[in-house]
């Protein structure tokens, strides 16, 4: 729970300066995010790909998105190091939406941690539990799949956090 207090003197690099100085303002921008991960441990699984996409006055910016994929024993130009922080500079100080995203916001804080950085600064909010608070309904639980179903959007394969980010983005 204090693991924070290890990095207290520790210089952190200069994404994460870059990063923390963008919450002195207020983001118009919303992501949308989607993970894949090697299991549903945040202290000892890895992400394997990130998705995300930019909404910003309700309109899903499909110019401004961002994928990265990773194999499961990294044999890919990119270390999931480099990863984590191309996807923090892509965030900036937008509020962050997914599908149970404490997962995935747990998962990045632990890369993070491996950098001597802190955790995400993002507000982040959950499709699943907004659903549940517009229907009042806190007792049943939704699949992704069953909110797209709810809400018509049109399915498609999905095989990719890319592919599920942007259906978050359309709930």
């Amino acid at each position: 729970m204090i693991d924070w207090i290890k990095h207290i003197n520790k210089p952190s690099p200069d994404f994460w300066k870059k990063y923390v100085a963008k919450f002195e303002e207020k983001s118009n921008r919303y992501i949308a995010i989607s993970l894949e991960s090697t299991g549903l441990n945040p202290k000892k699984d890895t992400i394997l790909s990130y998705g995300a996409v930019s909404i910003i006055n309700d309109t899903i910016l499909i110019s401004d998105s961002f994928e990265v994929i990773l194999s499961e024993n990294n044999n890919t130009e990119i270390s999931n190091d480099v990863a984590v922080e191309m996807f923090v500079d892509f965030i900036e100080n937008a509020v962050l939406i997914g599908y149970h995203i404490d997962f995935d916001v747990q998962i990045i804080n632990e890369a993070l941690e491996k950098l001597h950085c802190g955790r995400l600064k993002n507000e982040a909010l959950d499709i699943e539990i907004m659903y549940k608070k517009l229907q009042e309904d806190n007792d049943s639980k939704f699949s992704l799949d069953e909110l797209i179903t709810i809400f018509k959007i049109p399915k498609s394969d999905r095989v990719s956090a890319s592919e599920d980010a942007f259906s978050i983005a359309l709930l």
